[in-house]
C-alpha cells in the first residue's frame, strides 16, 4: 500500500475579498502557513492571499 506521503492540499484565501483557490504544498519542506502574492479577480489586482486552517 502506498504511505500517506507529505505532500497536502491546501486552501488560500484572500486578505482582500473572499475569493479562494486550492493548491498542494510539501509539509516536510514547508510547515509554516504559506503566505503568496496572488491576482484576486474580484478586486483585479495582486493581493496576498494566505493558508486556511
Amino acid at each position: 500500500m502506498a504511505g500517506g506521503g507529505s505532500r497536502v492540499t491546501i486552501k488560500m484565501h484572500s486578505t482582500e475579498s473572499s475569493h479562494r483557490f486550492s493548491t498542494v504544498k510539501n509539509k516536510r519542506n514547508t510547515p509554516a502557513r504559506l503566505e503568496l502574492r496572488r491576482f484576486d479577480p474580484v478586486v483585479r489586482r495582486h493581493v496576498l492571499y494566505r493558508e486556511e486552517k
